[in-house]
């Protein structure tokens, strides 16, 4: 007979069983590519799913396990950030009722400040809050602060995140020297090299827009990647100025420039692709290259919503991303399906805005195909690695579904996540790591994340929440221009 999942001990005594070699997992409810499946099991074996199939047959096939009853609890893939700035995370409310490009103003001051100690710092809470809201693998674009890279590796790597990692290949444009764009595509080179075949770091180029490197070091970076099997990321169409500031140096937008310079294609991935025009959709379709959504972005500081149920009617690839906003896959999800809704669903009377598993797909398989990961990670199924969350649906809200893809989608929260798994490994247990302080770390980033704030020279454009209130009070809300 199964084991049941034990309650109501320590956590390191509840979360024992699950730290072994091998799991043969009897869940309510497997979360298969083809949507929720009953009376299944999944063994884990070496990092991997081994088996996945009826509860009774796999059971059968391997006697000598004791499986685990799972009452109440589903397993699903861990979901996949496809978009992220692991060393912004910690300055993500500095972001609030800010307009478009707070890069300029806010993150690249504030990356420039950071020591490799607090990279790694940051980092590893970055990866602690993705864990916590469901995602086991995150696409981070780069990160501009100085220093070695592999500070942030190392954070991604201690807290168990999978994490496709990009190394920034900016050479300044068309007016760098030629000696500037050998060093870069060395140090690319090098990178790409430093990290092939590890389990958990999988390397990728980025350059931040287009437009802030040479035509040549676009096209070498995209060949470097397409050649190392690697993603090559960059932002393309976020916002009007960044639309507006290509077609006056380059002569063209954004996206247009990456396919005159013939830069598109299955290994680049852009991020957000906001503002694109039906023949941009078109290029995107019929050079298979991949999109980052970023729906929380374009609530917070954006100025459109990129058509991603158009992208997915195209059959062009994309996952979903947060942009370093919040680190919470499920209402990344939920704001996936809203963003449709209010920016296309309502005005054409769609009701459906992709039926709910379009949002939970794009968080799961589809997401890992757009950061060129599908054939490693994003379902469940043999031979995949088997990162994985256990989730509680025995809840007021989730009781009674009738539709557990959309209800995981719109009802779902990360604390129903009893434990996160990468590579096979418990990485957290309702919420927590169980082999490294949390805490400690938590109280070490927000001394540091104070300090770096004061003293980078960043410029707010919006009052934090209670200066607002008293300024519109007074009958005025123009913040101070100095202040951080």
């Amino acid at each position: 007979m199964p084991t049941e999942l034990p309650t109501e001990l320590p956590a390191e005594l509840e979360a024992r069983p699950f730290d072994a070699p091998e799991l043969l997992l009897i869940p309510d409810t497997l979360m298969l590519q083809d949507g929720p499946a009953k009376n299944h099991a999944v063994l884990i074996r070496e990092g991997r799913f081994a088996d996945v199939g009826p509860a009774a047959l796999v059971t059968a096939r391997h006697p000598q396990l004791t499986p685990i009853a799972l009452p109440g609890k589903i397993v699903m893939p861990g979901m996949i950030d496809a978009h992220h700035h692991l060393t912004q995370s910690f300055g993500k409310s500095l972001a609030y009722g800010e307009p478009s490009e707070i890069f300029r103003r806010i993150w690249v001051p504030l990356e420039a400040s950071l020591d490799e100690e607090f990279v790694h710092q940051s980092g590893k809470l970055a990866a602690l809050e993705s864990l916590r809201g469901g995602f086991t693998t995150v696409c981070d674009a780069g990160t501009r602060a100085t220093g070695d890279i592999g500070a942030l590796a190392a954070a991604t790597q201690e807290a168990g995140l999978r994490c496709v990692l990009g190394l920034i290949c900016n050479d300044g444009g068309n007016d760098s020297s030629a000696e500037q764009r050998q060093e870069t595509e060395q140090r690319a080179e090098r990178f790409l090299a430093q990290w092939s075949g590890n389990r958990l770091i999988h390397p990728s180029l980025a350059i931040s827009v287009p437009e802030a490197a040479s035509d040549t070091m676009l096209q070498r970076v995209s060949s470097l990647c397409a050649e190392a099997g690697a993603v090559f990321q960059t932002h393309v169409n976020e916002h009007l100025a960044s639309v507006e500031r290509s077609v006056v140096q380059r002569g063209m937008r954004p996206l247009e420039l990456l396919a005159h310079l013939g830069v598109l294609g299955p290994q680049l991935l852009i991020a957000h692709g906001t503002l694109v025009t039906p023949s941009e959709l078109a290029l995107l379709r019929d050079t298979d290259t991949a999109v980052s959504y970023n729906p929380v972005a374009s609530q917070w500081k954006g100025n459109a919503v990129a058509p991603a149920h158009l992208m997915a009617a195209l059959g062009i690839r994309f996952g979903l991303g947060t942009d370093a906003t919040r680190s919470d896959a499920f209402r990344l999800m939920d704001s996936a399906e809203a963003a449709q809704k209010l920016a296309f669903g309502l005005a054409i009377g769609d009701a459906s805005c992709g039926g709910g598993w379009t949002w939970f797909d794009h968080a799961t398989h589809e997401g890992a195909r757009a950061i060129g990961q599908g054939h490693r990670i994003g379902e469940i199924a043999v031979g995949k690695e088997a990162d994985f969350l256990i989730v509680d649906v025995d809840t007021p809200e989730m009781c009674s579904t009738f539709d557990l893809t959309w209800d995981l989608v719109r009802l779902g929260n990360r604390d129903q996540i009893v434990a996160t798994f990468v590579a096979g490994r418990l990485r957290l247990w309702r919420g927590w790591p169980l082999d490294w302080d949390a805490k400690a770390l938590q109280r070490q980033v927000a001394d540091k994340a104070r300090e770096a704030a004061a003293h980078a020279p960043i410029q707010r454009l919006h009052l934090p929440a209670a200066e607002h209130r008293a300024a519109q009070r007074r009958g005025s809300s123009t913040p101070p221009t100095d202040r951080p």
